[in-house]
């Protein structure tokens, strides 16, 4: 794929959106346990693009297996899946869990707003997964504000929709979920958002520093989970804002792996 970038590009609008600009950072494997080490990371979750082909998704999903073989105690992998095709879906979903994954995402609708006929495509697939406790990552983005490539057009009450159609499956909501957050001081709100977490990726780009300690005084710390988005930023750069803002020296724990792993049900040392 990063030898073959305009190829790909040709094969999908959202993945253009995102790398057809060539300073758009491309990275395998070793550069992130590259990365890791300099970091100081034990353990990474690992997700491949949310493409609109099905046969696309397969062949990525096949390197992140390939990838979390190669390193057990490190990677984590989460599958992508095509809304466009139920059964495919599904069928890539049980080879992914046979595999080792984790978890679905992250799921993306890059170039056009998500419909409620993606919401009902999904539907096998996602009651299968809330059935199993198996957790789901969506691209969340706000709608106003600065531009950027890959800002989505799905609206929150959409995101919304989808969390009360499948109230017991677990919830990543990416990128702050768009600002989602801020909503749980409606009581009926945050009664419905007990399966959703937050993650932080592009948080610097998007959020004040001070999004950390607010968020976790509406939602709770517990609820909030360290994403990077790398290689767009370093690791680093959040733990600089996160060891800055109010937060307890637990919470940020919680924030940085803790939530995750009891998310996701591993334990100190798992390697499956």
């Amino acid at each position: 794929m990063i030898r073959d970038r305009d190829a790909f590009c040709g094969k999908d609008k959202g993945f253009a959106a995102i790398y057809q600009n060539a300073k758009a950072r491309m990275v395998g494997v070793e550069d992130l346990i590259s990365s890791m080490d300099d970091s100081g990371i034990d353990r990474s979750v690992i997700c491949g693009f949310s493409w609109s082909r099905v046969d696309l998704c397969s062949y990525h999903n096949q390197y992140l297996f390939e990838s979390a073989s190669r390193y057990p105690k490190r990677l984590v992998a989460f599958i992508s899946f095509s809304s466009s095709d139920p059964e495919r879906s599904l069928l890539e979903l049980e080879k992914g869990l046979k595999a080792g994954a984790k978890g679905v995402g992250e799921i993306a609708f890059y170039h056009r707003e998500m419909a409620p006929q993606d919401m009902e495509t999904m539907r096998l697939t996602l009651t299968v997964m809330e059935a199993k406790k198996i957790p789901l990552l969506l691209h969340t983005n706000e709608t106003i504000g600065h531009t950027y490539p890959g800002k989505g057009e799905t609206s929150l009450r959409r995101f919304y929709e989808l969390i009360l159609a499948y109230p017991r499956l677990r919830m990543i909501l990416a990128h702050w979920g768009g600002g989602l957050p801020f909503y749980e001081l409606m009581p009926e709100i945050k009664k419905a958002m007990t399966q959703v977490y937050y993650d932080t990726a592009a948080s610097p780009f998007l959020y004040s520093p001070k999004i950390y300690s607010i968020a976790s005084g509406i939602v709770g710390s517990d609820r909030i989970l360290f994403g990077s988005d790398y290689p767009l930023i370093s690791p680093k750069r959040y733990f600089k804002e996160l060891g800055e803002s109010m937060l307890s020296e637990d919470d940020r724990k919680r924030i940085l792996g803790l939530n995750l792993m009891k998310l996701l049900e591993l334990e100190e040392g798992e390697t499956d």
